[in-house]
């Protein structure tokens, strides 16, 4: 049993070793030293008072764009293809709404001008109805006094 335990033990100090001596290894990244130039202070010309130096920008390194390699997991490529299947069914689904919603609007615009032309119509139909009666009766009073 000691002999299991003194190996166990030499075993995880081993590890830890190697871990921090591999953490040791590691490449700090390389700084880029910025230039800077002396600021002298300058005298405006005619006048006896110094001026202020120029506020000089600072050096940015250039955009760079990291690509990542494909993974070669499955379960990532799977991942990956369902959140673009996802999207894209998102977009055709908005695309669909704004559409739908597109002709719902059109088709009530439609039925309101059929509706305000039938009103006009009936009454219309009314007014010449009305116009043909009257042109076909007498203008005798309808109430001849009689009562029931």
């Amino acid at each position: 049993m000691t002999k299991a335990r003194i190996l166990l033990i030499g075993t995880a100090i081993a590890t830890l070793a190697a871990s921090g001596a591999y953490a040791q290894t590691a490449q700090p990244q390389p700084m880029q030293p910025q230039t800077m130039q002396p600021q002298t202070m300058q005298m405006a010309p005619g006048s006896a008072a110094p001026m202020a130096p120029q506020a000089q920008q600072p050096v940015t390194p250039p955009q760079q764009n990291l690509v990542a390699p494909a993974p070669t997991d499955p379960l990532v490529q799977r991942r990956n293809a369902n959140a673009e299947a996802n999207a894209e069914y998102r977009a055709s689904k908005k695309a669909s709404k704004a559409e739908l919603k597109a002709q719902n609007q059109q088709a009530k615009a439609q039925y309101k001008e059929e509706v305000k032309n039938a009103k006009i119509n009936r009454k219309a139909d009314k007014d010449a109805a009305k116009a043909e009666l009257n042109a076909t009766e007498p203008g005798t009073p309808k109430d001849t006094g009689l009562q029931h």
